[in-house]
């Protein structure tokens, strides 16, 4: 994203001088006093000329102005009166014995300008569910309680053949290419082409050898395209048993009040409905979202959607190491960086912080405020439904003012569905 000026975007400078830099200087040199060692000196007891000798003074500088940064910055806000958006970046503009002075990048809130968010006539999508749905779901949930129940006979397509297997190649038996009493699932291509289609047929006790080539683009380079043969025993042989929609099933089920195809039928149609309609709902806002956000005027900070940025990145990476990959993996996985990662997300940032912003200005045109009471008591539902203790749950999610916040936002959406039918 290229770098442009922003009037929302402040350079404040302020120094600390004097007594108070002195000060600072003198904690400094207290705090290196119990560490730093000097021949002839206990720990400790280094006089401070012996050590500015040794060291220099410069080497107290960075501790003393870390020690004052705190009173600078509050200065910086107190004198400025300005209101940041985003952590402010800090640089040390100059610093020696006599001083140092800060700078201070502050991003505030910029201008919003919105010409246009009623009578937009956006309607929602309407709800269907299909018979074939219905079924699909049906189909699928008796697939979901399928039993394996071991037959005779021979080996199925559909079947898991329960075998011993070994490899060779050349005669010699390769590393990985041996198991017992493996379940196989024919029709599910686990195994090499070929393999499957071979056990096809066998029966119980049966033993048989398999004569096979890798794949070219196999994985293990010294078996890629190689002709190998497997010897395999079938030791068992199950096949999946369709449940009926019966009494033993609906108990299986274990869904209160469910004891019938109908009331279940009725059952998936009423979920797939409510799936469908949560998706529709959160369609439909975002359309009209996109559609307000037409008619704005602003001219947004880049450091607010570098912000952003950072927070869906922090996202994506809990979202990745819930399925075991770490950041770097993902990288490796995708031939990616992470700056092609920043670089995927800075539209989604742009249009989250976008729209931060309209609904915000939204909020303060149309007076739609949350009281303390709402907010309270929206906490107390919330813990609740989570099953947490209150103070808990507002820890976790940020505090009071977040939950008023969110309360307002879901308000102004809500303003935002009634005047654009």
């Amino acid at each position: 994203m290229a770098k442009k000026e922003n009037k929302n975007v402040h350079e404040v400078f302020v120094k600390i001088e004097g007594e108070d830099w002195q000060k600072a200087l003198d904690r400094a040199f207290t705090e290196k006093q119990k560490t730093v060692k000097v021949d002839g000196f206990r720990k400790g007891k280094v006089p401070r000329n012996v050590y500015e000798k040794r060291f220099g003074k410069e080497s107290l500088f960075l501790d003393a102005a870390n020690a004052v940064l705190e009173v600078a910055y509050m200065k910086a806000m107190t004198d400025s009166k300005l209101e940041p958006v985003v952590q402010p970046v800090i640089d040390i503009k100059d610093m020696d014995e006599n001083g140092v002075e800060f700078k201070f990048i502050i991003t505030t809130k910029p201008e919003v300008k919105i010409n246009k968010y009623k009578g937009l006539k956006i309607k929602p999508e309407k709800v269907e569910v299909t018979e074939e749905e219905i079924n699909h779901e049906l189909e699928h949930l008796l697939e979901k309680y399928t039993e394996l129940v071991t037959k005779d006979g021979a080996v199925a397509d559909g079947d898991v053949a329960i075998i011993d297997f070994e490899g060779f190649k050349d005669g010699v038996a390769f590393d990985g290419g041996k198991g017992e009493n493996y379940s196989l699932e024919i029709g599910s291509h686990t195994f090499i082409p070929g393999f499957e289609e071979q056990v096809i047929g066998m029966k119980v006790g049966e033993e048989k050898d398999l004569d096979l080539t890798f794949p070219e683009d196999y994985g293990a380079k010294d078996l890629a395209g190689a002709k190998v043969v497997f010897k395999v025993k079938v030791n068992e042989i199950k096949e999946k048993q369709t449940r009926e929609l019966d009494e033993d099933f609906f108990e299986d089920l274990g869904m209160e009040g469910i004891d019938s195809e109908e009331k279940l039928r009725d059952e998936i149609k009423a979920s797939i409905k409510a799936q469908k309609e949560m998706d529709a709902e959160n369609k439909y806002v975002d359309t009209i979202l996109e559609e307000v956000a037409k008619n704005v005027e602003v001219d947004i900070p880049e450091a607010m959607v570098e912000e952003e940025v950072d927070r869906l990145m922090a996202r994506f990476e809990e979202q990745m190491k819930m399925q075991g990959i770490s950041l770097e993996l993902y990288y490796q996985f995708t031939g990616s960086t992470e700056k092609d990662l920043k670089s995927q997300m800075e539209k989604e940032a742009y249009n989250n912080v976008l729209y931060r912003l309209m609904l915000e200005e939204i909020r303060v045109i149309e007076k739609a405020e949350v009281s303390e009471e709402e907010a309270e008591k929206e906490a107390e539902e919330l813990a609740k439904k989570y099953q947490m203790k209150k103070e808990d749950f507002l820890k976790d999610f940020g505090g009071i003012d977040l939950v008023k916040y969110d309360l307002e936002m879901r308000k102004v959406i809500e303003l935002l569905k009634e005047y654009n039918k």
